[in-house]
């Protein structure tokens, strides 16, 4: 069905027979009740809190019965919050704070435990270079300015073998 055709169909339905469609996808389809509790009660505060508590997790994992779990250090974990906060339509700073986040927790540990994996590397490459583009596309860039030279500062500190380009990116922003 187009949207053109929905528009249609949605015309022909009175208020009641809405609602009870709107509330039978309430019900049916978990994505559909989870934007309806988002927009109805927006804790964006709390949804970040969240997110950067879970991000941390992959770096520094609770001990579980006095034994230390490994570090998983997955990417991919932030990146499912970021679609998630990005299609429910959060506050574009809020995006951007978490984006940075993942970077800045990853450096943290990575200077503390050194790692091996170039996949690491490359990883918080996309995540750097996906973060500076959401920036300028949602005009917010120098909000963030300091924090992308803070994250580019320390690739240099670790001497990550990447850096040049990290600094190709810093050098498209000047």
């Amino acid at each position: 069905m187009s949207k053109r055709d929905l528009k249609k169909y949605l015309t022909e339905l009175n208020k009641e027979q809405l609602e009870e469609q709107i509330l039978e996808l309430y019900e049916k389809f978990s994505p559909v009740k989870v934007y309806y509790n988002f927009v109805f009660n927006p804790k964006e505060e709390t949804l970040l809190q969240e997110s950067k508590l879970k991000i941390s997790h992959e770096y520094y994992p609770i001990k579980k019965s006095g034994r230390r779990s490994k570090p998983k250090m997955r990417r991919s974990v932030a990146q499912k919050y970021i679609k998630h906060f990005i299609l429910l339509g959060v506050d574009p700073f809020i995006i951007a704070d978490i984006m940075l986040y993942n970077i800045e927790i990853a450096q943290t540990f990575s200077a503390e435990h050194p790692v091996k994996q170039e996949l690491f590397y490359k990883s918080m490459f996309n995540s750097f270079d996906q973060a500076v583009v959401f920036l300028i596309s949602n005009g917010i860039l120098n909000e963030f300015k300091s924090r992308i030279h803070s994250i580019h500062n320390e690739t240099i500190v670790q001497k990550w073998f990447n850096e040049p380009e990290f600094n190709a990116v810093i050098e498209r922003l000047e």
